[in-house]
């Protein structure tokens, strides 16, 4: 990541939304720095991200897109537990690990980790999760802190580090089958050439 890059990234709210059109602000703070995006990308950070946005790269500052989302009250997730299945689809989904459970049993939204991304929301195949407003008089920056963005990048960077890790394993797991699949062929072709030199000699 560039210098500039980074110091957009860390202006961004890090709620890992993806409403501005990128997987993750890191995406977006680099297309901002190649120039391949706009600045007015994020609601979260609204009118002051904005203006955060334009100091930083000399762009003048631009209204909120609206093709993105608009500027809101801020909101965390609330899981109807009565309703909850167990699926886990939200675990998945939630960029920060602020959902708890497990398969087939109630899932609960920790709401000190919970960045109101709505990604949970389109997965859960019984609509029983909803967002709650937090914040009524307050959107964008004067809703959400430096500190709470540095917590919620520190949880999305666990996450993914932890997801890396198990795709490695699996990955190692998958070569070392195949490895043995291969040995076991090979073993059986020398088996049968064995045998058949045998038979040819008796």
């Amino acid at each position: 990541m560039t210098s500039l890059a980074w110091r957009i990234h860390q202006a961004l709210p890090q709620t890992q939304c993806t409403r501005c059109g990128y997987p993750d602000c890191e995406g977006y703070a680099q297309a901002i720095a190649q120039g391949t995006a706009a600045i007015n990308q994020c609601p979260p950070g609204g009118a002051e991200g904005v203006a955060r946005l334009s100091e930083l790269t000399g762009q003048p500052v631009l209204p909120l897109n609206p093709d993105n989302g608009l500027e809101g009250p801020r909101t965390v997730a609330f899981i109807d537990e009565a309703w909850c299945i167990g699926c886990t689809l939200c675990l998945d989904a939630c960029p920060t690990d602020a959902i708890v459970g497990a398969n087939k049993q109630m899932h609960t939204v920790i709401e000190a980790h919970c960045t109101g991304c709505e990604r949970c929301l389109p997965v859960c195949p019984v609509d029983c999760i909803e967002l709650e407003t937090v914040a009524p008089d307050q959107s964008g920056w004067a809703a959400w802190s430096t500190t709470q963005a540095q917590h919620a990048l520190q949880r999305y960077d666990q996450k993914k580090a932890r997801l890396e890790k198990i795709d490695r394993a699996a990955e190692a797991q998958a070569t070392k089958m195949a490895e043995d699949l291969a040995q076991k062929a090979k073993s059986s072709v020398l088996q049968a050439v064995l045998a058949r030199a045998k038979a040819a000699k008796a």
